[in-house]
């Protein structure tokens, strides 16, 4: 890797719970390469400082997690369609001072059910109302299913977010039945106190296809019960792999391979 130098490309990454999932996948991709390039994960308090921060000292790309994915929409200058169909970002491109605002979580949930052959004639129950939620309510949208419903308790976002592609929207347990299972939401991620399923056995037991887009751990509780039960798992550690590596593809405008996106993120997961 090129010794750090005044000529170093800096990326970043700006959530409220900061990892180094992404620090380790993208530094290891600019090491193997060659490429002169360095990436930082931060958190902030003051989110339009942040930007103007990116604008300012040229940071050519950034990372958005919760809680500043829908906040950076009025900071930037321009939104490309996977942003602004959801309103909801997860990446900055920084070019001469413009801010291009994209959704690569939405891109790799997409490609994700395609790779899977995911039926859209499957219904399917997503859990969670946040900027997470809406990447995959529409991509399920975009793929073709008609057959969604959002679980989330939240009213307000809830049902926005239902009423956005035209589908249902609960607030009370589901009874099972739904063939795809995704859950969106914080439970069992990494730091939580309890293993808590974000669905009941039965929900688990009724369905196809367990979905759950949290990235750390890969095994979250509810991967593990529903590989336990033989069921097709998809996992957040498969998203964030998917949604860094068109990330890094943009902030450096290298084309990655397969094999090398499966070995940025093996590292980035390794102890």
């Amino acid at each position: 890797m090129p010794t750090l130098n005044k000529d170093t490309t800096l990326c970043i990454s700006l959530a409220g719970r900061p990892s180094n999932l992404g620090t380790r996948f993208h530094n290891f991709l600019y090491a193997e390469l060659g490429i002169d390039f360095i990436y930082k994960a931060f958190t902030t308090d003051d989110i339009e400082g942040a930007v103007r921060g990116i604008r300012a000292l040229g940071i050519r790309g950034a990372s958005i997690s919760m809680p500043f994915k829908e906040a950076v929409i009025p900071l930037v200058d321009e939104l490309e369609p996977s942003a602004a169909a959801i309103q909801s970002v997860n990446t900055i491109v920084n070019t001469n001072g413009r801010l291009v605002a994209a959704n690569t979580d939405y891109e790799a949930i997409a490609e994700l059910i395609a790779a899977n052959q995911l039926d859209p004639a499957a219904s399917v129950l997503v859990r969670g109302s946040g900027g997470m939620a809406k990447a995959v309510v529409a991509a399920f949208r975009d793929a073709g299913f008609t057959d969604v419903t959002v679980w989330a308790r939240n009213a307000i976002s809830g049902q926005e977010l239902a009423a956005h592609s035209g589908f249902g929207w609960r607030s009370s347990d589901p009874h099972p039945g739904a063939q795809i299972i995704v859950n969106v939401t914080p439970l069992g991620m990494t730091g939580d106190t309890e293993e808590v399923l974000a669905f009941s056995a039965p929900l688990i037991a009724a369905a196809s296809v367990v979905f759950d887009v949290v990235a750390f751990p890969a095994d979250t509780p509810l991967i593990r019960a529903a590989r336990a039960a033989g069921k097709r798992v998809i996992s957040g550690a498969e998203v964030h792999a998917q949604q860094a590596a068109r990330q890094f593809e943009r902030y450096t405008g290298v084309t990655i391979t397969a094999d090398q996106v499966a070995r940025a993120a093996a590292f980035s997961r390794a102890e």
